[in-house]
């Protein structure tokens, strides 16, 4: 008799069953990149307020981005303890909150606290909204569902530019104050709306909560119109708390298992990460100061993360095609080299918008696909702490990405050679993952992850 997690994992996909939680899961997602992609907008204007140096402007990136990183790695413990849904929406309610609290800033230091705690609240966003989305979703459709919540961080990203901009030509209140306002109101409406969401079945059993699971399950069933035999509902299963002996056992593990595939999924996501938010958080002060003004560096801006969702299309048909490894090696390298003729060329505006364009579509090749390849990386009971200790660690990069860029890397190298470092670092990367680790197209999740020691560990293939 089957059980009441395989009958989930087997039922046809539907927009009004399956289909809206996937909606939902993926607005989260959308104000993660908007959020994000608001503190490129928020530098220039905060800092002719305050009258910031680069350096002291910075700190809007970073302390979001540190934020985030924290949240990242506290939500995913705290929806195996107070369950997928509540987590689903209480990350959401701390953002908005403190949202509106960072539109009331009376000074700087205070800002930047709150667009802290704002990041811890959105931090978890991804990593809760991909497990509700994964639980409820279908196993046969699984890959392109997960790889398609990509699709809205670009999004995100130009929804952000658009609003951004047209917020310019309002004077009576300071720009920066309505932008936090205006991105707060619909996620408090995704707020209400993730109430109605279903808790996820497989969380219920693992609780013990069997009569609320059997209630999810017979209720997916009848709205995807599925006839299924009896099934049962599986044993109650321990849960690991979030404690440190068990981060540290986790990430233990993980190196155990293979120090190659571990050291390549983080050079991945630190130097795709470094490149891509060192680009987004600073681009519009780039052309500011390049006299493009404030208008034309938000449309510029927006340019760039628009083309970025046909980047998501392409790469998800490519990596079926030519494998995860080609797509990242050859994407993320020429990302850079687009960010460097950029730079070259920034008193040339058409060729410059050319060029950043190229960026923002070539990038969104890059991580989707190594989304999909580092969650392949690792066996079925390391899948999800090999990716979500691989995000962390390249959040907490990414935090400091704002104040490498505009305290060390811009001012003394200038910003061609600034993208060149970048890009070279991307490059070795690049390299150690062709020859430190295997390629996952076509092959069976549990045959690419091989134990240390063996004849196969780490190689390439």
């Amino acid at each position: 008799m089957k059980t009441g997690d395989q009958v989930v994992q087997e039922l046809p996909w539907r927009w009004k069953a399956q289909g809206m939680i996937f909606l939902v899961g993926g607005l989260g997602f959308m104000f993660d990149a908007w959020d994000v992609t608001m503190n490129g907008f928020l530098i220039p204007l905060v800092s002719e307020e305050w009258g910031l140096s680069k350096g002291e402007g910075a700190w809007v990136g970073t302390a979001n981005l540190i934020g985030m990183a924290l949240g990242a790695f506290l939500w995913g413990g705290i929806a195996d303890l107070v369950g997928r849904k509540r987590a689903f929406s209480l990350t959401l309610l701390m953002f908005s909150v403190f949202s509106i609290a960072g539109a009331l800033s009376p000074d700087f230091v205070t800002f930047c606290a709150f667009r802290f705690l704002a990041g811890v609240g959105l931090g978890g966003c991804i990593p809760v909204d991909y497990a509700l989305v994964g639980e409820f979703t279908p196993a046969k459709v699984r890959g392109r569902v997960l790889t398609a919540m990509d699709v809205w961080w670009p999004i995100g990203a130009t929804l952000c530019g658009v609003v951004s901009t047209a917020l310019l030509a309002v004077t009576f209140i300071d720009n920066w104050r309505m932008m936090l306002l205006t991105m707060v109101l619909p996620a408090l409406l995704l707020f209400w709306v993730r109430l109605s969401v279903p808790e996820s079945p497989m969380y219920l059993v693992r609780r013990g909560r069997a009569e609320e699971a059997r209630a999810v399950i017979d209720n997916l069933v009848a709205r995807t119109g599925a006839t299924v035999e009896q099934w049962r509902l599986p044993e109650a299963q321990d849960v690991r708390r979030l404690s440190m002996s068990n981060m540290v056992s986790q990430l233990r593990d993980l190196w155990r298992f293979n120090p190659r595939i571990t050291s390549v999924a983080w050079a991945l996501f630190l130097t795709v990460f470094l490149l891509y938010y060192g680009a987004l958080t600073w681009l519009p002060s780039i052309l500011t100061e390049w006299g493009y003004g404030e208008y034309a560096a938000f449309m510029v801006t927006t340019l760039m993360t628009a083309v970025g969702i046909v980047g998501v299309l392409v790469s998800a048909w490519l990596v079926d095609v030519i494998g995860r490894k080609w797509v990242i090696g050859l994407s993320g390298p020429i990302a850079a080299l687009g960010l460097v003729f950029f730079a070259l060329q920034l008193d040339m505006p058409t060729a410059a918008k050319w060029w950043i364009g190229v960026f923002g579509f070539v990038i969104e090749l890059t991580i989707p696909a190594l989304y999909a390849y580092v969650s392949e990386l690792y066996p079925t009971q390391l899948r999800a702490s090999g990716f979500g200790w691989a995000s962390t660690v390249s959040r907490v990069g990414a935090g400091f990405v704002p104040l490498i860029f505009g305290s060390l890397l811009w001012p003394h190298l200038g910003l061609p050679l600034t993208f060149l470092v970048i890009g070279l670092l991307l490059g070795l990367a690049s390299v150690w993952m062709a020859v430190g680790a295997p390629e996952t197209k076509g092959r069976e999740l549990d045959e690419i992850g091989v134990a240390p020691g063996t004849e196969k560990a780490g190689a390439a293939e």
